[in-house]
């Protein structure tokens, strides 16, 4: 009984393929997870104004490792912001569905497919220095 002989340059086709196949596999999972964070207030603030009518933002505050934000328009309306992909999704949600918790804000949407956005880091103090100071009073009763 003969083995079947493999020749040399099919073995070195074959091997050369799969480290393509690996290197193309490495660099489609780092650049999938390259733009999972939320870089700055002004990109949050950028996100808001394109993405809720007519608001405008006072300022923003981004979380710890970068996965949520928020940003506080003029009139007094709050924007929750997460990384969706490439681009920020945002979402005006209440000033009531904002709360503190041990690991930083919590924002509890309404919406199932949105979620919750976290603000890793950030505590009460930032949001009160956010708040306009209508909402400041709001918030200390």
């Amino acid at each position: 009984m003969k083995h079947a002989v493999i020749p040399g340059w099919a073995m070195a086709a074959t091997g050369s393929a799969v480290l393509v196949l690996i290197v193309v596999c490495v660099a489609v999972l780092v650049w999938r997870r390259r733009d999972r964070h939320i870089g700055s207030p002004e990109e949050v603030a950028e996100a808001a104004e394109q993405g809720l009518s007519g608001f405008e933002t006072v300022d923003a505050v981004v979380g710890a490792d970068g996965s949520g934000a928020l940003a506080v328009g003029r009139d007094g309306r709050i924007a929750a912001a997460k990384r969706r992909g490439k681009r920020i999704a945002v979402r005006e949600v209440p000033w009531q569905a904002v709360r503190s918790t041990a690991a930083g804000i919590l924002v509890e949407t309404d919406e199932p497919r949105f979620g919750r956005v976290i603000l890793t880091g950030v505590d009460v103090l930032d949001i009160r220095r956010l708040a306009p100071s209508v909402e400041r009073r709001r918030l200390a009763s």
